[in-house]
């Protein structure tokens, strides 16, 4: 699997996600600076965290006028795979490639710890490695992840099977008490319509390995590597 990282001024999780893919592939991703206007061919694109232009305007509203997201959306447009992780999910929901907005987090705090996720659909290339209902720890670290669109959207989201993970309690309790950001109907994670882009706020890519203490991200990456080679 061939693989490219985005890179915006601000971005400060892209050595983490070159270090993901490359355990995962055994083969280097390439990284693209956001002024760059082509893309090398690649069956994955990743929009790393951070916080690019500083998250002036809002987050991600400055990075999704970047020239390489035109690329990014073109490429899309023909079913190549974006990931897009917190700072990332936000650019490519400014962008257009995924539906709603991310939010301040309700109590208007930065937010940084391990978050339980459930996840809700494995038809994808991202979540084939998981199993349906499957209960799985990422970490968080961000101020705006609140996600909202509104309530006929939440039902699309859900009917069609767009909702990648939810925030539960460890005993997959829908309580609300551990939703780290406030986001609607407790969504950590969205698919397009045709599943070949995903975003979500937790960071799969922070736990890859027994150093990190957690490698429920593993499956992820090994799962585009399965999907894409």
């Amino acid at each position: 699997m061939k693989a490219a990282v985005i890179v915006f001024p601000g971005s400060n999780r892209e050595r983490d996600a070159v270090a993901a893919l490359e355990a995962a592939s055994g083969t280097k991703p390439h990284l693209v600076w956001h002024r760059d206007t082509e893309l090398p061919k690649v069956d994955l694109i990743l929009v790393p965290g951070g916080f690019s232009y500083g998250d002036y305007l809002r987050s991600g509203a400055m990075a999704a006028h970047s020239p390489i997201m035109r690329e990014v959306k073109a490429r899309a447009d023909q079913g190549v795979r974006v990931l897009g992780i917190c700072n990332g999910f936000q650019i490519i929901t400014e962008a257009g490639l995924l539906p709603g907005a991310l939010m301040r987090n309700a109590k208007l705090k930065f937010v940084c710890r391990t978050v339980h996720l459930r996840v809700e659909n494995t038809d994808s290339a991202f979540t084939a490695k998981y199993r349906k209902g499957q209960i799985v720890r990422y970490p968080v670290a961000h101020g705006d992840g609140n996600y909202w669109t509104d309530a006929e959207a939440v039902k699309r989201l859900d009917g069609e099977g767009q909702v990648a993970f939810r925030y539960v309690s460890d005993e997959s309790r829908d309580d609300g008490a551990w939703n780290p950001n406030g986001s609607l109907d407790d969504i950590a994670g969205i698919f397009n319509a045709k599943r070949t882009v995903l975003g979500l706020m937790p960071h799969p890519e922070d736990a890859v390995s027994a150093f990190h203490g957690n490698t429920d991200g593993k499956p992820l990456f090994d799962g585009l590597v399965e999907a894409l080679s």
